[in-house]
């Protein structure tokens, strides 16, 4: 294996010229007419993929304990690559039933490598010498993390819908199915406990052997020059070889940020409202407690993080500019005494042909899945010190589309679409705009075209309104032509609703149905149609008139109303801060089991 690659590159910050998904919302609903397809065979030209690509969700390459072989899930394709890193070449190809959506993998003590698959459902079996499927078991709706553990010889996935499940790394049915917090991502094995991250709020859960959670450790907020930012978004959490976890994630500006032209580039160090780092937790001598490492300028989406067998030095995916950041970890744990420790430059900025989503060790060397064009990359440096990066090129089809890469890649900014709307979601995070307010980001995966006009005070009529005032205006960004608009919205219009778990109860959703329809509450008379909203802005008592939200999957979406006032949504019906009252639907006579039924039907949706 080849020593890392060295990439040393002066940083210059400048103002993101994608749209911030804080402010973004979807757009109105267009047609692509065949005058405006565009050439995909030219490289220089807008591309239009088939079938859209889904959302990054990173995190999708593992290499075996050996260091010899690298198996990559490819949720573009639906595929898993077996690659032999000593040969440098592919071994086997696995095709998985279309939409199956393969994420996290990881190996278990026979070998054997396991993929969560995102959208299937389960989890699929792979033996890699053979290069063939040797068992499928579902899971749950959405798994996400997948953990093994060697002292019981099991397996622990974490789902989407808060399903913690536990089972046989052979064949063999669940053990163990718990019921956590919604919005589960990785889970890590730690002696006879288990530590399990949240995704969009970046919390991580300690559950006991027992099945109990004993701890619930939210990341601590961070000062930089006197502005606070809060953590957002834990793409990806793993174990450290020292002991604890690290976590890679973003961090979003609580101070006001100002709707100026270029005011969503008025924040920290890197000049964005959004900055990421990996933070580590529970390391020995740290009593448990998360350090508050320092931003990592332009890691702009980094969707996945690897650490080498002796912790000391970490490689971050920064999909959105197409590199790897290889990093120490001693500089990620500067004491932030001053304002000049809240920024740490990577020893390391490695460009990255294609667009990264995953990265692993493998000895000294750097293992890196591209998404398009498909293929493994290692990276390191020849005897000479000369820059290698030999690139093992994978035979699927081409997925490139240019909305996808609209959304998602930034390559002279510090802020993507995707690092507000992460998997097409949102951040969780309620934003103080001045002069605006506080609002809270909004979901556009789903359908979101079609609930136009748009923001919580519905002041953007399309996406043209969205291009001109935000992208532009507000973020500095290019004029982009009409056809690459379309585009855009070709993309955002094929992002599917999340999942949804099956119900505990049946029969509290069923009376939740029968109230959320009954004139009496009238829930529906606003909430109506495919989409669960009449596309209206109404004052429901917060003394402003704001838009009917989708209430599509909005189980998924806490915290609820533009300002965030709700942190779940019985807390919608029963906190007296987000006011309302009867104005907005008429549940004051409900009781308290009849608004736990209501809650629970529309944690259905």
């Amino acid at each position: 294996m080849h020593r890392l690659l060295a990439s040393r590159r002066s940083f210059s910050p400048i103002l993101a010229i994608l749209m911030t998904a804080s402010s973004f919302a979807a757009c109105a609903p267009w047609e692509l007419g065949e005058d405006d397809t565009p050439d995909i065979d030219d490289p220089g030209s807008v591309a239009v993929a088939a079938e859209p690509p889904p959302a990054i969700s990173g995190g999708t390459l593992a290499v075996s304990k050996s260091t010899v072989r690298a198996v990559a899930a490819d949720p573009d394709r639906d595929r898993v690559w077996i690659v032999d890193l000593q040969a440098q070449k592919l071994t086997a190809e696995i095709a998985l039933q279309k939409g199956d959506e393969p994420g996290r993998v990881v190996e278990d003590g026979a070998g054997r490598f396991h993929v969560a698959l995102r959208r299937g459902g389960a989890i699929v079996t792979v033996d890699a010498d053979s290069g063939t499927i040797v068992d499928r078991r579902d899971v749950c709706p959405a798994p996400r993390g997948i953990a093994y553990d060697e002292r019981t010889d099991e397996l622990h996935v974490a789902c989407l819908g808060g399903e913690l499940v536990t089972l046989p790394a052979g064949p063999g049915a669940a053990t163990r199915r718990l019921k956590l917090d919604r919005d589960l991502r990785d889970v890590v094995v730690d002696g006879d406990r288990l530590l399990v991250s949240k995704f969009r709020s970046a919390e991580l859960l300690t559950i006991g052997a027992d099945g109990i959670v004993v701890e619930q450790k939210k990341l601590p907020p961070f000062d930089m020059f006197g502005q606070a930012f809060a953590p957002t978004v834990a793409w990806r959490t793993i174990k450290l070889p020292t002991g604890g976890v690290a976590m890679v994630h973003q961090r979003s500006l609580i101070a006001p940020v100002e709707i100026v032209e270029g005011g969503y580039s008025s924040g920290g160090c890197d000049g964005s409202v959004v900055h990421s780092t990996v933070s580590e937790v529970g390391t020995p001598g740290s009593d448990g407690q998360p350090n508050l490492a320092p931003a990592l300028p332009s890691a702009t989406l980094p969707v996945d993080v690897a650490v080498s067998d002796d912790g000391l030095s970490y490689a971050v995916v920064a999909a959105g500019k197409s590199e790897i950041l290889v990093t120490s970890a001693a500089s990620l744990r500067v004491s932030q005494e001053f304002g000049e420790a809240g920024c740490t430059e990577p020893e390391q900025r490695v460009p990255v042909e294609g667009e990264p989503t995953a990265v692993a060790f493998a000895g000294n060397a750097v293992i890196v899945q591209t998404r398009e064009p498909a293929g493994i990359q290692l990276l390191g440096v020849d005897g000479a010190g000369n820059r290698v990066a030999n690139v093992i090129t994978l035979p699927g089809e081409s997925r490139r589309d240019t909305g996808h890469e609209m959304f998602h890649r930034n390559a002279s900014g510090p802020m993507a679409c995707a690092s507000c709307h992460p998997e097409g979601g949102d951040d969780n995070h309620t934003w103080n705009f001045n002069p605006i307010g506080p609002r809270r980001t909004q979901f556009v995966s789903g359908g979101i075209l079609k609930t136009a006009p748009f923001h919580w005070d519905g002041d953007m009529s399309g996406i043209e309104a969205i291009m001109d005032e935000v992208f532009e205006r507000r973020m500095g960004g290019m004029h982009q032509g009409p056809r690459r608009v379309k585009i855009f919205a070709r993309w955002i219009d094929s992002l599917p609703a999340p999942p949804v778990s099956p119900a505990p109860d049946a029969e509290a959703v069923a009376r939740g149905d029968a109230l959320f329809h009954d004139t009496t509450v009238n829930c529906a008379s606003c909430h109506g149609g495919a989409q669960l909203t009449t596309n209206e802005s109404l004052d429901v008592g917060t003394g402003k008139a704001f838009q009917v939200p989708s209430l599509v999957r909005i189980g998924a979406r806490a915290p609820f109303m533009h300002d965030g006032c709700a942190s779940s949504l019985k807390d919608r019906f029963t906190n007296p801060a987000c006011g309302g009252g009867d104005r907005h639907g008429k549940t004051s006579h409900l009781s308290e089991g009849q608004i736990d039924d209501l809650v629970a039907y529309l944690e259905t949706l």
